[in-house]
C-alpha cells in the first residue's frame, strides 16, 4: 500500500511539473499560432482619452482601438479588447488573460516585467492647476509644499513623477483620470498630472477652474506593445508591422492627439 502511494504521489508530482513547464512555455512559444488559431487577438487596455473611450453610443473609439483593430485586421484574426484596471494591468498580462497591452509607456521597471516591441508612439505628462488654489504658486518648486496636494490616476507613470520630484506634497490616487480631474476643478485639490492631451482638453473645457502653470510636457515617453516576456517571434512580427505602418501610425496620432475633430463622438467630461 505505501509503494502504491508512493508511485502514485510521485506520479502526480511529475504530471504537474510537466504541466508547469510545458504550460507556459507553449503559450509563449507559439503565441503567434496561438493567436492565429483562437482567430482572436485579445489586448488589455486602459481608459485614457484619446488613447481609448466610450462614443456616445458606448462602443470604445481612440488611437489605440483603431491601431489594435487595424493590426487584427491584417493578422486576419477578430480583436478582443479587455478593459482592464491600469494599476493590475501588468500583473493581468503576466497571467495570460490576453496576448498584449498596447499604448504603454516604455519604463525601466516595466522592462523588467514584461518585453517591449519597438516604439510606435511619443507623448508626454502634462499639468493642470486650480486657478483659486495654485495661480499664486511659482511653478514647479512652489508645489513641493505639504499644503499642496496632488491628483492622479492611481497606476500610471505620473504618480511617481509627482513622488519623486514633488516630495513634500500630498499625493492622491483615484481609479480614473476623470475623478482625479474633477477633484481639481471642484477645488479639492491643487492640481493633476496625466498624459496629454488630457490636461489640454480639460483646461480648455474649464477655463474658469483651471489654468496650465506650465505648457512644456513634465516628462515624456514613447509607447509601445508590452508582451509577456519569452515571446521573441511575436515580437519581431509586431515591429515588422510597426515599421510597415509608420505613416498610417503617424496619421492617426496626429488626428487623436492634435486635432479635436473626434469630440464630438463622445460625451463631455
Amino acid at each position: 500500500m505505501m509503494k502504491f502511494l508512493t508511485r502514485l504521489f510521485g506520479g502526480l508530482l511529475i504530471a504537474a511539473s510537466m504541466l508547469l513547464a510545458s504550460g507556459p512555455a507553449d503559450a509563449q512559444g507559439n503565441m503567434l499560432d496561438t493567436i492565429k488559431k483562437r482567430g482572436k487577438l485579445q489586448v488589455g487596455y486602459g481608459s485614457f482619452v484619446p488613447w481609448a473611450m466610450r462614443d456616445k453610443q458606448g462602443n470604445w473609439i481612440g488611437f489605440e482601438i483603431d491601431v489594435t483593430t487595424k493590426l487584427a485586421k491584417d493578422m486576419s484574426v477578430e480583436v478582443e479588447l479587455m478593459p482592464t484596471a491600469w494599476d493590475a494591468i501588468i500583473p493581468s498580462l503576466i497571467a495570460g488573460k490576453f496576448d498584449a497591452i498596447f499604448g504603454m509607456t516604455v519604463t525601466e521597471p516595466r522592462k523588467e516585467q514584461v518585453d517591449f516591441t519597438a516604439p510606435y508612439s511619443q507623448s508626454g505628462v502634462g499639468v493642470a492647476a486650480n486657478k483659486q488654489l495654485a495661480s499664486a504658486l511659482n511653478w514647479p518648486d512652489g508645489y513641493n509644499d505639504a499644503k499642496v496636494t496632488f491628483a492622479c490616476r492611481r497606476g500610471i507613470a505620473a504618480c511617481k513623477v509627482i513622488e519623486e520630484r514633488w516630495p513634500k506634497a500630498t499625493l492622491r490616487q483615484f481609479d480614473d483620470d476623470a475623478i482625479a480631474f474633477q477633484e481639481v476643478i471642484n477645488g479639492n485639490a491643487h492640481a493633476v498630472m496625466s498624459s496629454e492631451p488630457k490636461p489640454t482638453f480639460f483646461t480648455l473645457q474649464n477655463p474658469e477652474k483651471l489654468f496650465r502653470p506650465t505648457t512644456d510636457y513634465v516628462t515624456t515617453g514613447v509607447e509601445g506593445f508590452a508582451l509577456r516576456k519569452g515571446n521573441p517571434d511575436a515580437i519581431a512580427y509586431f515591429n515588422d508591422w510597426i515599421g510597415k505602418n509608420k505613416d498610417w501610425l503617424k496619421e492617426r496620432h496626429t488626428f487623436w492627439f492634435k486635432t479635436r475633430d473626434w469630440a464630438d463622438k463622445v460625451a463631455a467630461n
